[in-house]
């Protein structure tokens, strides 16, 4: 009987610039909501015309939402305010997006005609990560993104003191420090071993700000075998063989970007920056891939693959790809001005509406603090 039920569609959309694990989250979050998910990714000309230049091109990003683990299918093109014929075309019974708000040029909600219609859902947005964020840690060229625990106390202030200035950072797209915790990575992992008999494939490096370079490779790698295991290096790692700020992304941010994609079976949080015998024995490895990017020495001066070339089992995998993090970086300080611009309007956009739905009404609930920050109800009431 139930064999015959109808599968119950749901619907995305959004511009996805710059994938990162909030999206994914968000993917996530309306699979379980359903069965079958299908995700409408705007064009390059929509974004500019509402929300600014994005940094990731259209194709880049129907490539990169299409690979991810929880999504179906993937829509192009599609339009930026959502409305029920989009909904009705391809069988959606409801939209799904997270509890921020995204608005048109004009200041619209875009999701104002489904709400209407009841068929829209929410699901809970990702604290700590956005893309206004990441383009924000490009542009300052810090590193407090790579802080953790004790250190997060010091810039505590400047996340949460918003009452200061009318122009300070939306409570949706502004910086806020990303707390891992394991069920976060046990909802993003498979949880699946290798079966007997599988061919062990494995790859190591940073992955930063995960993009479609990046995942051409690990498409390619993934083909040497049937389960592929990815070592994340530390982010101290990670600095000291690429400098400046990176990694622009923190560990744990980037194990949870990593695990979204298809075609990952495993992360090794923290893996060695060379590829030891007790790492190959321990996961059974059976063939360890590199890209034709240059390989930057141990602090030893050694050769961080010697014991795979040593066993035969190195392989490099030239992905077809030459994006790097590094050209991604580039993108943002080329038009450094065009994002910043970006930034600052999209957050007094989402700032204004906040007060309009928010403070203004609780007013006379909001406690300010002796110095001078405001306690923002939630926003979802």
């Amino acid at each position: 009987m139930n064999s015959n039920k109808k599968p119950l569609n749901v619907w995305c959309d959004g511009c996805y610039d710059m994938v990162h694990f909030g999206h994914a989250n968000q993917l996530r979050q309306a699979k379980h909501m359903g069965d079958y998910l299908i995700v409408g990714v705007h064009s390059d000309e929509e974004i500019t015309k509402h929300k600014g230049p994005p940094v990731f091109n259209e194709e880049e990003r129907y490539k990169m939402v299409k690979a991810i683990k929880w999504v179906d299918e993937i829509v192009e093109n599609a339009p930026y305010i959502t409305t029920l014929e989009t909904l009705n075309k391809y069988g959606c019974q409801f939209c799904v997006h997270g509890d921020d708000i995204t608005l048109t040029s004009d200041g619209v909600d875009t999701y104002h005609i489904v709400k209407a219609a009841n068929r829209y859902k929410e699901c809970s947005r990702t604290q700590g990560i956005s893309t206004t964020d990441l383009v924000g840690r490009m542009l300052l060229l810090t590193k407090t993104h790579h802080e953790r625990d004790d250190e997060i106390s010091l810039h505590k202030e400047n996340t949460n003191n918003i009452g200061k200035d009318k122009q300070a950072q939306s409570p949706w797209t502004g910086t806020s420090q990303f707390l891992p915790t394991t069920r976060k990575i046990i909802q993003f992992s498979s949880g699946k071993a290798p079966k007997p008999g599988d061919r062990i494939v494995y790859v190591a490096g940073a992955f930063d700000l995960f993009h479609v370079g990046l995942l051409d490779f690990i498409e390619r790698a993934s083909k040497e075998g049937d389960y592929l295991i990815v070592g994340l290096h530390a982010d101290k790692v990670v600095n000291r063989y690429k400098g400046c700020n990176y990694p622009i992304m923190n560990l744990h941010e980037r194990v949870l970007s990593v695990l979204a994609y298809k075609y990952v079976s495993e992360v090794v949080i923290g893996a060695p920056y060379s590829v030891t015998p007790e790492l190959m024995d321990h996961f059974a490895v059976d063939i360890v891939c590199h890209g034709v990017t240059p390989v930057s020495l141990d602090f030893d001066g050694s050769d961080p693959y010697a014991e795979p070339k040593r066993r035969g089992k190195f392989k490099l995998v030239d992905s077809g790809n030459t994006l790097t993090t590094s050209d991604i970086v580039q993108r943002i300080i080329t038009n450094r001005v065009n994002f910043e611009v970006r930034n600052a309007k999209k957050e007094k956009k989402e700032r204004d509406m906040y007060d309009k739905l928010y403070l203004q009404p609780c007013k006379n609930n909001i406690i300010i603090s002796n110095n001078g920050s405001i306690g923002i109800p939630p926003v979802n009431q």
